[in-house]
C-alpha cells in the first residue's frame, strides 16, 4: 500500500519537491472548500472576516509579494552556491561586511527615487532595473573564463563578490519597498488580518520558486540557467503592479490618517539621510531597528555553520544547490503551515505585543538545540523553525510597527532600518564567525593547511569550533533578554498610537 502511494507521489516530489507537493495538496482542498463555502468562511478562522473588495486587494498584494519572494528564494541558495563556486565558502563573512558598505550608495539612490517617483513608478524602476541587471549577470556565468566553466575558486574573481552584493541588495531594498507601500495604503484593523494572508502568499512563492535550483540536477545544465529565469520573473512585477493599481478601488488604498503630533513634524526639507536622520532621533525607531538587528545576529551565526556544514559534506555542486533549494522551499513550506493553522490568532487574540514578545522566547530554544547538537541535520531543521516563525508571526507583526508613522519614515527610514538593520547585524554576526577560522586554527600546527582543516572541521578533533559555538551561544542569551524589554517597549508604544489615532513619529 505505502509502496503504491509512493509511486503515486514519486512524479511531483521529483519535479515539486515533498514541499511543494505538499503545499500542492493544501492548495487543492483550500479550493474545494472554497467552491463548497466560499473563500471569505475558509479563511475566516485563518485570518479573520475581510470584506470582499479588501480581500481582494489582499490577494492582489499577496500574488506581488509571492512573486518577489519567490525570485529572492531562488536567489538566496544561488548565492551562496555560486559564491562559494567562484569565490570560496570561508569569504563568506568578508562578503557579507561588503555588502553592508556597497549598498550604502543603493540606499541614497533608493531615497532619491522615493523622492522623484509616485510609488508606483518607483516599483517599475525599481523591477526594471534589477530584472535587466539579472541578465547581465547570467550573461557573465556563461562566460568560459569569468563564470562557472572556470572552476578554480578565488577571492580575486569579481564576479562572485559582485553577485553576493547584489542579491543582498534585492533582499533587502525590494522587499523594503514592497512593505512600504503596503504600510502606506493599509489602516491598523485591516492589516492585523490582511498582512498575514500576504505572508501566506510569500510563501507559496518561496516554496515554489527555489524548484528553479532543480533545474541543473534535473537537465544535467550550468547552475546559471536559474539565474535567467529569475531575471525574467523579476520583470513580471512590473504588470502585476501595473494590474493592481487599475484594479483595486480607491477605498482601499488609504492608510493610517492619525494626526502628528508637533514635535514630530519634520520642518528641514527632505535629503538623501532624511530617513537615517529619522531613525537616530526616534527610540520608537531606533527599536525596530534593534529587534530586526537582534535576529539577524543570531541567525547570520546559525547560517554560517549550516553553509559551511552542507559544504563540508555535500562535495557534488549540484547536489549542493539541490539541498539548500530544499532548504528554501522547507522553511517556506513550515511558515506557509503555521498560517493555514492561524498562527496569525496570536495576535488577534492577545496583541502585538504578545507576537513581538513570543519570537524571542522561541529563538532562546533554538539557541540551547545550537549550543548542546550542532551538526548539520539539527541545524537544516533548527534553521527551517527559525524562519518559519520569524516569516508567519513576526514579520507581519513587524511590519504593522509603520502604520502609525508618517511617510518620509515609512519609505525613508524603513529602507535604512531594513538595510541597515538587516545587513549591519549580518555584518556583526559575520564578526563573529570571521574568527573562527583563527580558533579552528589554534587545534595545532596542521589545522594551518587549508585542506587539512576543510577536512576535519566539524570532526570531533576540532575541539576549536564546537567551543566557539558554545561561547557564541552564551553572548546570545544575553542579546535574547534586551530583546524581550525592546519588544514590550515597541508593542506599547504601537498600541497606544492606534487608541489615540496619532503618529508616533
Amino acid at each position: 500500500m505505502f509502496e503504491s502511494l509512493y509511486q503515486l507521489l514519486e512524479l511531483p516530489i521529483k519535479y515539486l519537491g515533498l514541499a511543494g507537493t505538499i503545499t500542492l495538496g493544501f492548495g487543492v482542498i483550500f479550493l474545494l472548500l472554497s467552491l463548497i463555502f466560499g473563500a471569505r468562511n475558509v479563511l475566516k478562522p485563518m485570518f479573520g472576516d475581510f470584506e470582499t473588495e479588501e480581500l481582494k486587494k489582499f490577494i492582489l498584494l499577496g500574488l506581488i509579494f509571492g512573486l518577489i519572494i519567490g525570485i529572492y528564494w531562488t536567489l538566496r541558495p544561488l548565492k551562496d552556491a555560486l559564491f562559494q563556486e567562484i569565490v570560496g565558502g570561508e569569504w563568506q563573512p568578508r562578503a557579507k561586511w561588503l555588502s553592508l558598505v556597497a549598498i550604502l550608495p543603493l540606499v541614497v539612490i533608493y531615497s532619491k527615487l522615493v523622492e522623484m517617483l509616485s510609488r508606483q513608478n518607483l516599483f517599475y524602476v525599481m523591477s526594471a532595473a534589477y530584472g535587466i541587471a539579472t541578465l547581465i549577470l547570467a550573461w557573465f556565468f556563461f562566460h568560459p573564463t569569468y563564470g562557472l566553466e572556470n572552476l578554480h575558486a578565488d577571492p580575486s574573481r569579481l564576479l562572485g563578490w559582485v553577485w553576493y552584493v547584489f542579491v543582498e541588495s534585492f533582499g533587502s531594498l525590494l522587499v523594503a519597498l514592497f512593505w512600504a507601500f503596503a504600510t502606506d495604503i493599509t489602516k491598523a484593523d485591516s492589516a492585523k488580518k490582511g498582512f498575514f494572508l500576504v505572508a501566506m502568499f510569500g510563501q507559496i512563492g518561496g516554496i515554489y520558486g527555489p524548484l528553479m535550483t532543480k533545474i541543473p540536477k534535473i537537465y544535467n545544465v550550468s547552475n546559471a540557467y536559474p539565474v535567467v529565469a529569475c531575471g525574467f520573473l523579476i520583470l513580471l512585477i512590473i504588470p502585476l503592479v501595473w494590474f493592481f493599481m487599475r484594479t483595486v478601488p480607491a477605498s482601499q488604498m488609504k492608510g493610517f490618517e492619525g494626526t502628528e503630533p508637533k514635535n514630530t513634524k519634520h520642518e528641514a526639507e527632505p535629503g538623501f539621510f532624511e530617513g537615517l536622520k529619522l531613525m537616530v532621533s526616534k527610540p520608537y525607531l531606533l527599536g525596530i531597528f534593534g529587534i530586526i538587528s537582534f535576529y539577524e545576529i543570531i541567525v547570520t551565526v546559525f547560517d554560517y555553520y549550516f553553509k559551511l556544514m552542507a559544504q563540508a559534506n555535500i562535495l557534488d555542486k549540484a547536489e549542493k544547490l539541490h539541498f539548500l533549494g530544499e532548504y528554501a522551499q522547507f522553511a517556506n513550506l513550515a511558515t506557509f503551515v503555521c498560517l493555514i493553522f492561524g498562527i496569525s490568532n496570536i495576535q488577534r487574540y492577545l496583541g502585538l505585543t504578545a507576537s513581538l514578545v513570543l519570537m524571542p522566547m522561541l529563538v532562546t530554544c533554538a539557541v540551547a538545540v545550537f549550543r548542546f547538537y550542532p551538526a548539520l541535520t539539527p541545524l537544516f531543521w533548527l534553521m527551517v523553525a527559525s524562519k518559519a516563525v520569524n516569516y508567519a508571526l513576526n514579520s507581519p507583526s513587524m511590519k504593522q510597527l509603520y502604520i502609525p508613522t508618517t511617510e518620509d519614515v515609512r519609505y525613508k527610514s524603513q529602507a535604512w532600518i531594513e538595510t541597515f538593520g538587516s545587513r549591519g547585524s549580518k555584518a556583526g554576526g559575520s564578526a563573529i564567525t570571521d574568527q573562527h577560522q583563527n580558533v579552528v586554527i589554534a587545534n595545532g600546527p596542521q589545522w594551518a593547511d587549508k585542506a587539512f582543516r576543510k577536512e576535519h572541521m566539524f570532526q570531533p578533533e576540532d575541539l576549536g569550533s564546537f567551543w566557539y559555538m558554545a561561547i557564541s551561544c552564551y553572548f546570545f542569551l544575553g542579546v535574547l533578554a534586551v530583546w524581550v524589554f525592546v519588544a514590550l517597549y515597541l508593542g506599547r508604544t504601537y498600541q497606544k498610537a492606534v487608541d489615540s489615532n496619532k503618529v508616533v513619529c
